[in-house]
């Protein structure tokens, strides 16, 4: 292999992560023009390897998005219709986002992990109320709700400081945020594609002030698009920065651009060897990031598999009834049982690790059987 990252170029990237040392923009970009994607495989699987293993960490957790309603327009987005009452537009009562939590007593969930529109006509209440009501039902759930991108548009909609809005909510029961509306943080395509949500700098120190806070949470980045390579380390490198200075990130996903029935239909979507790429690059660029996480439901679960030999550590979860990126065209399953997540990760010669959101292991979770039918894999 050495000749090969030879021939590649690669030589010096290798020999400087052996040394501890750090990878910068120009060693990224370099990774992105290598057309050997084994080669990077190789590069990433040590980096994995040598903080986990063989263990690839899973979660029985649900996906819960109660609104679509949402006023920003991003151009990448199928899911969201920009006013009630507008074809396809749905907003769920309480009682009714409760219920995905009641119908499922008999499960083991860990997680419940909310994402909504950013609906213009519900009060504050609504969200802390729910949150609420979900620790009534299961006090020991861990709710991981609401991105920075709805922090941010909380604050301003009801007049409150963004640490306020995140300590409001943590009082409700929040427990950690998801790392969604990240995007790409590189102001050019930020202004093309996403223009009317908060920006990259509010985005990262809403996650900051989060940590300080003692919540835990994650940092997305959205791929396959318009972004360039250069844009896709920069914001690898934000990303890292942010964890130097507070520690408090768990995961980095990155997210496969899908084009169906939204703005940007004519682009194609990111290939596998594309997303392996990215998935590679991810894990060597964040050496402080303790997991890569490679998103089954946005990957495909064939590449979610091959994405266990190129850096990825976790991939989700259970998830239940998503819907932001099916209605974007993924023919993934909506949901896939324990024991068929297992099954995957066995089959690409990993060793499966049921998690809490906060990576404790959940112990007798490795079971034959969970007693639902499972996805076929």
């Amino acid at each position: 292999m050495r000749q090969r990252l030879q021939r590649l170029g690669l030589d010096s990237i290798a020999d400087r992560l052996d040394a501890g040392m750090r990878l910068e923009l120009e060693d990224g970009v370099r990774l992105f023009a290598c057309p050997d994607v084994l080669a990077l495989g190789w590069l990433a699987n040590r980096e994995r390897e040598r903080r986990h293993g063989a263990r690839t960490y899973y979660n029985f957790n649900i996906r819960i998005e109660a609104t679509n309603v949402c006023v920003a327009s991003c151009l990448f987005c199928s899911f969201a219709r920009l006013r009630p009452g507008d074809p396809g537009s749905y907003l769920m009562s309480l009682e009714q986002v409760w219920d995905k939590l009641r119908d499922r007593a008999d499960q083991p969930l860990t997680e419940i992990h909310v994402v909504n529109g950013l609906h213009p006509d519900l009060p504050f209440s609504y969200y802390t109320e729910m949150l609420r009501g979900f620790k009534r039902i299961r006090p020991s759930i861990h709710l991981k709700c609401f991105t920075a991108v709805e922090i941010a548009f909380f604050s301003e909609l009801y007049g409150m400081s963004d640490e306020q809005v995140l300590r409001e909510l943590r009082d409700a029961g929040l427990d950690s945020l998801p790392g969604g509306g990240a995007e790409i943080f590189a102001p050019r395509v930020r202004r093309k594609i996403a223009h009317d949500k908060c920006d990259a700098d509010r985005y990262l120190a809403i996650h900051k002030l989060a940590h300080g806070l003692g919540l835990r949470t994650n940092v997305t980045m959205l791929y396959g698009h318009i972004e360039t390579a250069e844009e896709r380390v920069d914001h690898m490198l934000r990303t890292r920065a942010l964890q130097d200075e507070t520690g408090g990130l768990q995961a980095f996903i990155p997210l496969a651009f899908h084009p169906d029935n939204n703005q940007m239909r004519r682009l194609p979507a990111p290939t596998g060897v594309e997303t392996l790429k990215v998935l590679a690059v991810s894990r060597l660029m964040l050496d402080n990031v303790p997991h890569i996480k490679g998103f089954w439901i946005a990957t495909g679960v064939g590449v979610a598999q091959l994405s266990l030999w190129f850096g990825v550590s976790d991939l989700d979860g259970t998830v239940q009834e998503e819907r932001i990126y099916h209605m974007a065209g993924s023919d993934t399953p909506e949901e896939m049982t324990t024991s068929a997540i297992r099954r995957l990760i066995r089959s690409a010669g990993r060793e499966p690790i049921e998690r809490d959101t906060l990576y404790n292991v959940v112990t007798g979770a490795d079971a034959p059987d969970d007693g639902r039918m499972s996805v076929v894999v």
